[in-house]
């Protein structure tokens, strides 16, 4: 899975030090990397490839769903509410607080790098 991102640094800083993913590969390729992180707690698991958005396509894409509150990536976690609190206290900054969604409970996040990010739980 990816994310397109404007800032490959400053998205690896968040998706570790916020979010609590880990750096798993991080290969240069000219101006750019092929750079990804994993779940803490699944080192083995699905990599999340933090992709440059220079193609203007990328931009436009991310842009419009920015533009339209639609999330670029959503991640399970055990409680969106105490999840919420946590990246609070960490100074993230939600676009859309907890709240009801039929049978689970969601909150979306800006991730500093052209993104929306859903957290999901069940209710």
């Amino acid at each position: 899975m990816s994310v397109f991102v404007d800032d490959q640094a400053k998205a690896l800083a968040f998706y570790t030090e916020n979010l609590g993913f880990r750096a798993k590969t991080d290969v240069p390729l000219g101006e750019y990397r092929w750079l990804t992180v994993v779940g803490a707690d699944d080192p083995d698991g699905v990599e999340l490839l933090l992709e440059p958005n220079a193609n203007p396509a990328a931009r436009d894409y991310t842009r419009a769903l920015v533009g339209q509150g639609i999330p670029a990536a959503s991640f399970a976690v055990d409680d969106v509410d105490a999840a919420h609190r946590e990246l609070l206290g960490k100074g993230v900054v939600f676009v859309q607080e907890p709240a009801e969604a039929g049978p689970v409970r969601t909150a979306v996040l800006d991730d500093t790098c052209g993104n929306l990010i859903q957290l999901v739980s069940p209710a």
